[in-house]
């Protein structure tokens, strides 16, 4: 029971345990609400005048900021003004420099005039000494005259002759350019002709050969070049045609190359020819996609299409045609750049093949050095498992022994008990005796006593 007295009369009442905590719990509750208004009041008050600072705080800020602003706009104000008042500067500094400088001018020339009058007028002396001369020296001037006359008559017989041998050098000249000129043309002209006749022996040979023999031609051309150097340029080198059609498809040729047994360069070759007057022209864009195909089955490095298709197309008259940009490792090319295609990629794989000896020699070194760690991962697995075996066989074995030492240990037990047991077996029956048999068998005992009374007699 607890007591509680009131405040107000000071009566004290007596309540239970339950009683007296709902009533502390009212109080607390209350209090606590109390308090927690009282928070939530302090708590906004605080807010409030946290965010009334922070207005002010950016309204000072915002004011320092215009404040600043404006004296950067009134300086920026009062740096113009003076500018443009050193602007008027010059320019009256300009003008009264241009007006110094035409009156200095002025004054120049008036001087050059001076001068200029002073020259004029010694020059009209000297005329007039030199006419004095002159009128004094006419005579020997004829006569200087009519000798420069004599040589100067000399002088153009000399040169009308030098003329004239020039014109006919020249006319040799030109006898000889035009000479040349023919020369010239009757040989380009001949060129020409033998040009235009090998046209027309190309076209009537394409005009006797069907689609196929076309193809063929161009094939047995590429295969005349490439023979032409084979001993020479490519010794070690299969080129052969591509005669595998298992897989439905199959190139033209084939060139591969080994160094000690390792294949360094690898081309698929197709060779594309048709007849001027075939009606349906083929692109090379058409056969691009077989020859990728093919290239990937026979397990070729390169692709090369060796075409006369588009016969008119810079592009592909202008040298090596990449495509490796939709098919990997792709060229176009005419088949003047047979060889030299052979020979670029035969060159780059050379100059790689080193490094891919080397790569391949690493490579063959981690894979040995992973077939050493499985045979050692495989060596420590079966001894571990060798060893788990025994060692589970030698636990086994010990548990029999154990087992066998128990069970001999109870045997032993068991028989040091029957042997105890024959001992007071043993003493027993040497301490049996009539007396102790019938010692509570009254009936026994005299039929014992009489038996013993008979024997007596």
């Amino acid at each position: 029971m607890q007591e509680i007295k009131c405040p107000n009369c000071g009566e004290i009442f007596a309540v239970d345990e339950s009683g007296y905590a709902q009533i502390v719990q009212q109080v607390r509750d209350k209090e606590f609400e109390k308090a927690l208004k009282q928070r939530e009041k302090d708590f906004a008050e605080k807010k409030e005048k946290e965010l009334e600072l922070f207005e002010m705080k950016q309204k000072e800020e915002f004011e320092k900021a215009l404040s600043e602003k404006d004296a950067e706009l009134s300086e920026k104000l009062r740096a113009i003004e003076q500018l443009k008042a050193r602007i008027l500067g010059s320019e009256t500094e300009k003008k009264l420099a241009v007006s110094e400088a035409v009156n200095k001018k002025e004054k120049e020339r008036e001087k050059i005039l001076e001068e200029k009058n002073g020259e004029l007028a010694q020059k009209v002396r000297m005329i007039e000494e030199l006419k004095a001369k002159l009128q004094n020296s006419e005579t020997e001037r004829k006569l200087a005259v009519s000798e420069a006359v004599q040589e100067k008559e000399k002088e153009l017989n000399r040169k009308a002759t030098e003329i004239t041998e020039l014109k006919s050098r020249l006319s040799n000249k030109e006898t000889e350019r035009e000479l040349k000129e023919q020369a010239l043309q009757k040989e380009y002209e001949d060129k020409l002709k033998l040009k235009d006749e090998q046209i027309e022996y190309y076209k009537d040979f394409k005009a006797r050969q069907s689609t196929k023999m076309i193809g063929e031609s161009l094939e047995q051309h590429c295969l005349n070049q490439f023979n032409a150097l084979r001993m020479t340029a490519f010794p070690t080198a299969y080129f052969e045609k591509d005669n595998d059609a298992r897989t439905g498809s199959k190139g033209d040729f084939i060139f591969r190359e080994s160094v000690e047994g390792t294949e360094f360069i690898s081309i698929m070759f197709e060779m594309k020819n048709e007849m001027d007057e075939t009606a349906t022209k083929h692109k090379n864009e058409d056969f691009l996609k077989e020859l990728d195909k093919d290239r990937r089955e026979k397990k070729c490095e390169y692709a090369v299409l060796v075409s006369l298709l588009e016969i008119d197309n810079e592009l592909y008259n202008n040298g090596i045609v990449d495509v490796s940009y939709r098919y990997e490792k792709m060229y176009i090319i005419r088949p003047q750049f047979f060889i030299p295609m052979i020979t670029l990629l035969r060159n780059a794989a050379l100059n790689s093949l080193k490094y891919r000896r080397e790569l391949e020699l690493a490579r063959h070194q981690q894979v040995d050095i992973l077939h050493f760690e499985e045979n050692m991962n495989a060596f420590k697995e079966g001894f571990a498992r060798n060893y788990r075996i025994a060692s589970d066989k030698f636990k086994t074995a010990i548990e029999e022994i154990d087992k066998t030492i128990t069970h001999l240990q109870k045997t032993k037990e068991a028989l040091l008990s029957s042997e105890n047991n024959l001992r007071l077996a043993n003493n027993k029956a040497e301490d049996l005796s009539i007396k102790r048999l019938t010692k509570n068998a009254p009936a026994v005992k005299e039929m014992f006593e009489e038996l013993k009374k008979e024997g007596d007699k």
